[in-house]
Order: structure tokens, then C-alpha cells, then sequence
């Protein structure tokens, strides 16, 4: 998965959004994106105990226990993240690839749960995709989501990004350093290797990007957050949610 053009502007904005406290060396963006929900609960309790904030970005993707990560049986999940004082975003209602701009601002984008054949989507249409996963979160939390969203696999076009600042939402992507690779074969990318990875390459300002759960990694990467906050923490850095612009 590569990272999104647009996480280069993004950068520029949340340097002037770093933390104030007098111990930082740095401040980084830790951001989930749903994937499969298998370690949503192990992420949590580990962001509660290092007392880090991170930036959720949803989709009604399918998880192990047969429903979706939007479903009301994730109500409680949802809620108590909103209770801990993270920030949430979008990452459209499907979970679908933005292919490629069609005429007159559609764009073509092939959706993932349920799967489906390309589709072509008006702006208008677009924009719905982003905004039903609003519609779910504050149906469940009484909160909407800030006004943010990732497109999956990082991949934008012009179309994609109009469509979206139209109806409210700025795009994040991710920074080269940030990508932790929990999504990656853990044979050729072992969680070791990825760890040391990060604590030696992310710097002041990097976005960090990992999901909730992963079909394909066999040796899941999730139950590692714990060493790799401390050993950040242990590097001067703090953590914040990204910054919305008012």
C-alpha cells in the first residue's frame, strides 16, 4: 500500500499543531483504520495505558464475528473511544478503491464490503460514501466525525479530493516512516524487524498508519503497540490526534 500524495500538505499542517508540553522532542499522529476489528479491543487498552490519543478512520468492514465495524453491535466499542477523547474520521461507507476520475467529476471506485464490480460515482455519490459512515457513528455515539477521511490504499484523484473537500472532508494519508507495515506477510516482515523499523525512522510530525486487524498477517502486529509507544515515548516523542482546522 503506498502513501497518499496528499499526506505531503497534510505534514505541513500538523507541524504547527505539535504539543506544547515542555518534555516533547516531538509530537507523532497515530491513526487505525478499521481493517478487521480483530484487535480493536487489545489496541484500546493499549492506547488507555500509555495515555495515547490516536485518529480512527472507519469503514463498515467485515469482521471475525460475522458483522461489520459500523453494525450497532459495535456500538459500545465506538462509544467508549469517543468517551477517551480520540478523533475519528472517514474512510468511506465501503471500503472501496478510488480507481480513476471519469467525466464530469465522477470517479470510479470498486467497493470491498460487499464486493463488487467498478462502479462509476458522481460526485454527489462520493461524498455519500464519506458521509454514511457519519451518519453510522453518530447515530451510535451522538457525535459526528471530525472532518477528515483517508481513502483506502491511500489511492486519490483530482475527482476524489474535489468531491470530498466539497462536502467537508480534508484528506490524510500517511508519511513514508509512519507506514508501521502491519499489513505486510509477517514471513517476509517480521514484527521485530517492523518495530525496530519505526522506532529508528519516524520523526517529529510523521502520520503513522495501522489497522485494527488483518486478514492476511499471520503473526498479527497489534499486540507490539505496547513495546513500540514505549520505546517512542522513550525517544521524547508525545502523541496527538490530527488536527482539524476550524
Amino acid at each position: 500500500m503506498r502513501a497518499s500524495l496528499a499526506a505531503v500538505a497534510v505534514l505541513a499542517l500538523l507541524g504547527s499543531a505539535a504539543s506544547d508540553a515542555q518534555d516533547c522532542k516531538g509530537t507523532l499522529y497515530l491513526t487505525f483504520d478499521t481493517g478487521n476489528m480483530a484487535y480493536a479491543e487489545v489496541i484500546a487498552a493499549t492506547l488507555a495505558r500509555h495515555d495515547v490519543k490516536a485518529t480512527f478512520f472507519l469503514a463498515n468492514e467485515k469482521t471475525p464475528r460475522g458483522d461489520h465495524a459500523l453494525d450497532a453491535g459495535w456500538k459500545d466499542y465506538w462509544v467508549a473511544r469517543v468517551r477517551e477523547g480520540h478523533a475519528f474520521g472517514s474512510h468511506t461507507w465501503r471500503h472501496g478503491k478510488t480507481l480513476r476520475d471519469a467525466p464530469g467529476g465522477s470517479i470510479v471506485f470498486r467497493p470491498e464490503f460487499p464486493a463488487g464490480p467498478a462502479e462509476t460515482l458522481p460526485a454527489a455519490s462520493y461524498c455519500a460514501e464519506l458521509s454514511r459512515v457519519d451518519d453510522a457513528f453518530r447515530a451510535h455515539t451522538g457525535r459526528g466525525l471530525d472532518p477528515i477521511w483517508r481513502a483506502p490504499g491511500g489511492r486519490t484523484t483530482r475527482n476524489a479530493l474535489a468531491a470530498a473537500k466539497a462536502c467537508g472532508y480534508r484528506h490524510v494519508g500517511w508519511s513514508p516512516a509512519g507506514f508501521l507495515g502491519d499489513e505486510l506477510p509477517s514471513a517476509t516482515h517480521p514484527n521485530r524487524a517492523l518495530v525496530e523499523q519505526a522506532v529508528r525512522s519516524v520523526k517529529d510530525g510523521d502520520v503513522l498508519l495501522m489497522h485494527l486487524g488483518i486478514w492476511s498477517r499471520k503473526d498479527p502486529f497489534a499486540p507490539m503497540l505496547d513495546e513500540l509507544l514505549a520505546r517512542l515515548k522513550g525517544r521524547g516523542f508525545c502523541f496527538a490526534t490530527i488536527p482539524v482546522r476550524g
